[in-house]
């Protein structure tokens, strides 16, 4: 039985992401509720809902643009954890519509997990303007 106190929660998000750098994607079925519910989900087309499309933006991501997630800062209370993240890549392969660019990544995050038996079931929004203006799909704001 999965314990529930903060403290487990938090080792639950940070097992999620050191398994997510090893390349581990199968450890997901362990960690995510299959009917996860992602609220920003990547910009990229045929994902699907849940854990299985979560999977598959990882597996895109890690062929595409390999990296480390640094985490910074965690918090937990009750089922929510909230981790701020140094998300480092290079954007070494093709993502749908966007070719490799070569360009070095770079990105914070803070997002908020939510932990039902023992599994991350729900995950907030992030700002993905960053992400896309190093991508090269958005040109970056005038001044930046």
């Amino acid at each position: 039985m999965h314990g529930t106190s903060p403290e487990d929660n938090k080792r639950l998000v940070r097992r999620f992401y050191e398994e997510i750098d090893r390349g581990n994607i199968n450890a997901l079925d362990e960690l995510v509720a299959e009917e996860y519910v992602d609220h920003s989900p990547p910009p990229l087309p045929g994902l699907g809902p849940g854990r299985a499309g979560l999977k598959r933006a990882f597996r895109l991501f890690r062929e595409a643009t390999p990296g480390t997630h640094e985490i910074q800062d965690q918090v937990a209370e009750g089922d929510k954890v909230v981790t701020r993240l140094l998300c480092r890549g290079t954007h070494e392969g093709d993502l749908p519509d966007i070719p490799a660019t070569g360009n070095a990544l770079t990105m914070t995050a803070t997002v908020i997990h939510r932990i039902e038996g023992g599994r991350l079931v729900e995950r907030s929004d992030k700002d993905m303007l960053s992400f896309l203006q190093q991508l090269g799909v958005i040109p970056p704001l005038p001044g930046s």
